[in-house]
C-alpha cells in the first residue's frame, strides 16, 4: 500500500476487490489500493485490463449489469459503500462521472448543468441554480464562451470539446467529493485535450480526481499517482515519476517503455 499523502486519511480504500462477470470472467483480482484528498491518480495499462472496471466499482455503476459478482471491500470515509444503510443513488451523488465520448443532454446548456441539483433538491430556487450553473460553467473553463446562449442553445449544439467541459460543468454540479474520468479526453482534439488536462490540475486541489488513460504522457503530466493494470490485476502503483522513471513490476516497465500495448 502506499504512504498516506501529507499524513492525510484515504478518501477511500479497496481492499482485495474481485470482479467476476457472469460468463466466468474475472475482470479483477484481488485489487487493493487507497485514494487520498486532492490527488489525481491515474489507471493505466493495456485496453481490456481492468481500469474502467475498477472505475465503475467505486460508485457502484457496474450494479446496473447484469450476473456481476464482487467480493472484497470498498470504503468511503471509512464506511463500507455496500453496507445496508448505503442507499446506491445517494453513493453515487458523491461522485462525478466523465465518459470518453461527450455525452450532453439533449436540452439547453442551462439545464444540463442545472439538472443534478434540481433533481437532487440541492438548489430550492430558480436563482440559487443560476447560481450553480454559472459556477460550474465557470470551473469547467465554458463560461464565457456560452454565457449569451445559455437557453437559446443545445449541449448537443457546441463542439466536441466544449461538449466535454459541459460534461464536467454538469459532473462538478452535485459538488462531488470524487471525479471519475473513463478516457476523457479520448474523442476530443489535441487543443480540447489540453484544455481538459488544465481543468484536471485545477480540479484535483479541492477534490480526488480517478482517470483512465491509454496516453502515458497525459498520465505523467497530469496525475500524482500512476497504477498499473494488467488483466485484471493492479501490478503497481506509486508516485507518477518513480512509476515512469523506476517501475519494479517488469509488465509495468515494458508497457510504459511501448514495447505492447
Amino acid at each position: 500500500m502506499p504512504e498516506p499523502r501529507d499524513n492525510a486519511a484515504p478518501v477511500m480504500q479497496i481492499e482485495d476487490l474481485n470482479l467476476w462477470y457472469g460468463d466466468g470472467t474475472h475482470a479483477l483480482r484481488d485489487v487493493s489500493f487507497d485514494l487520498y484528498p486532492r490527488e489525481c491518480l491515474a489507471f493505466i495499462g493495456p485496453s481490456g485490463c481492468g481500469k474502467s472496471t475498477a472505475l465503475k466499482v467505486l460508485n457502484r455503476m457496474h450494479e446496473g449489469q447484469t450476473n456481476v459478482r464482487v467480493t472484497g471491500r470498498v470504503t468511503m470515509q471509512g464506511h463500507d459503500i455496500h453496507a445496508h444503510d448505503v442507499d446506491p443513488p445517494l453513493h453515487r451523488r458523491r461522485f462525478g462521472w466523465v465518459a470518453q465520448k461527450p455525452n450532453p443532454f439533449p436540452m439547453s446548456i442551462w439545464d444540463n448543468v442545472a439538472y443534478g441539483p434540481r433533481i437532487h433538491g440541492l438548489a430550492r430556487t430558480r436563482a440559487e441554480l443560476d447560481v450553480v450553473v454559472e459556477d460550474c460553467l465557470r470551473r469547467a473553463h465554458l463560461w464565457d464562451e456560452v454565457k449569451d446562449h445559455l437557453h437559446d442553445m443545445e449541449g448537443t449544439d457546441l463542439s466536441g470539446g466544449q461538449q466535454q467541459r459541459l460534461c464536467i460543468a454538469r459532473a462538478l454540479s452535485t459538488d462531488p467529493e470524487v471525479l471519475l474520468m473513463d478516457e476523457p479526453t479520448g474523442s476530443i482534439d489535441p487543443i480540447a485535450t489540453a484544455a481538459v488536462e488544465r481543468l484536471v490540475m485545477e480540479l484535483k486541489r479541492r477534490l480526488s480526481v480517478v482517470l483512465v488513460t491509454h496516453s502515458m504522457m497525459q498520465a505523467r503530466r497530469v496525475a500524482d499517482r500512476v497504477a498499473y493494470f494488467h488483466l485484471g490485476e493492479l501490478r503497481e502503483i506509486g508516485p507518477t515519476e518513480l512509476i515512469f522513471t523506476a517501475a519494479r513490476d517488469p509488465l509495468a516497465r515494458a508497457f510504459i517503455r511501448g514495447k505492447f500495448g
